[in-house]
Formats: structure tokens, sequence, C-alpha cells
């Protein structure tokens, strides 16, 4: 009988314990803050300070490259491919953006964090049966209301770093929206927690963000086509950097 490692251990008595109170007391905050806040703007804040909690006690330090090809301030549509669980506490602190996900609906199930993704704003959806007209409504008021979407077109994390093929649906709603694309490569966080495990262990994460790609040549009559080029356009500049970056640090092609 094999001897867990000094990972699992802390995994289980330390982090799982501290993420867990981090949860329920900023939680709480922000559920209660969405009483007198509509906005979730405070909200948000205590998701930024939640995340920045969780990489400081698991030990995940985040580069951040190409932030200075954005416009402060301005509405985005981030894109990101998905290797962890950890990715939503690095983007949430790395990025200066009040933000908003598009997730699926069991997530609203979950004590405090659910909560506070049905109470502030967040879009959860039900993948076997999407209201598009209804999404792209709440889409629209939160774009009117100046907040940043962040999609995950993988729909599932990957097993192994390479990134999955994107789905066509979020692209679609992208292009009707009529706001630019940013795609986001996020390489390191399957190594701080893999898929299927328990364990999680420290490392170094890179964020890296390109050139917005402009939708509204696309947004007059979009068709499915449309989407499906859009979303081939961003996943090849996504993958091509998780492979580059990959590459250097000498954990490609995965195991």
């Amino acid at each position: 009988m094999s001897v867990p490692s000094f990972h699992w251990w802390r995994t289980v008595f330390f982090l799982i314990p501290a993420i867990g109170a981090y949860t329920i007391v900023l939680g709480t905050v922000s559920l209660a803050s969405s009483f007198f806040d509509g906005s979730g703007r405070f909200a948000h804040g205590c998701a930024r300070l939640w995340s920045r909690l969780i990489l400081l006690t698991t030990g995940v330090r985040v580069r951040v490259d190409g932030l200075e090809a954005l416009e402060p301030g301005r509405t985005y549509i981030f894109v990101s491919n998905h290797q962890s669980i950890y990715d939503i506490p690095v983007i949430f602190w790395s990025m200066p953006y009040q933000l908003r996900i598009i997730a699926k609906a069991s997530l609203g199930s979950f004590p405090f964090l659910g909560w506070h993704l049905r109470r502030t704003g967040h879009l959860l959806v039900d993948r076997r049966n999407p209201d598009r007209a209804g999404i792209l409504r709440r889409w629209r008021g939160l774009v009117t209301s100046g907040l940043s979407l962040i999609i995950f077109p993988e729909g599932t994390r990957s097993a192994d770093g390479r990134v999955g093929r994107f789905k066509a649906g979020s692209f679609m709603l992208a292009i009707e929206a009529g706001l630019p694309v940013v795609p986001m490569s996020i390489v390191g966080t399957r190594h701080v927690m893999r898929k299927g495990r328990l364990t999680v262990e420290p490392g170094d994460v890179v964020l890296a963000i390109h050139a917005p790609i402009d939708t509204t040549a696309r947004a007059a009559h979009p068709s499915i086509d449309d989407a499906r080029s859009l979303a081939a356009d961003v996943h090849a500049v996504i993958s091509s950097r998780v492979e580059a970056i990959e590459r250097a640090r000498g954990t490609w092609p995965p195991a």
C-alpha cells in the first residue's frame, strides 16, 4: 500500500480547509452585498480577493503577458483554453476588468460559490437545453453595464494540456453582440491540479493575452459558418501559444 505524498496531505489538511474558509466568508459577504449593489461590482472585488488568497495559499505564481494590448475600461469577450479549476482564480486576479463567466448551470447548486454566481450576474447555462434568446438578452444587459465576459469554449478541462475543439455557439453570441474577442492562452494550471486528482501543488502559470479580434464585420448577418470560422481563428491563436510555452518549458508533447 503506497503512502500518500506530502502534497496530498497538504491538500487535504491545509488547502481544502483554508479555501473552504475563504469561500464561506467571502461568499457570505458577496451574497450580502448583492442586496444593496445590483451591479455586482463589490461582489467581483470579493471574487478577486478570494482568487488572490487561493493563489497565495497554494503557492501559484502567475506571469501575465500582453495586457498592454487591451484598452482599459473597454468591454471585451475573453476566450480561454481550460486546463484546471485554477484557471478561474488565475484569470479573476490577473485581469483588471469587471468579469462575468458563462458556466454550466450545475455550478449554481454549490453552496456559497454557486449562490455567488447566481446572485452577481454570471450566466449559468443549461447545456442540454440552452435558451439562446435568453442568454443573448442577458449577455447584452451585461454589456450595457460595461461588464466583460469569460468563455471556455472547450466545455471541459483538458486532461493533457492540448487545446480541445472549440464549440461554435458562444462565438455566434459574440458576433451578435458585436464585441471584440480577446484570445487568452493559459499554461501551467494543469500541473497545479490535474483533472481527476485531489492533490494540489505549487506552480508557475503563464496567462498570455492576445490582440483583440474585431467582430463587427461579421455582425450584420451572422451565420453558423461565421461562428465556426471565428472559433477556428481563436483556437489557432490560443493553441499555438500554449504549445510554444509548453515546448519552452520542456513539457510538450504531453506525456
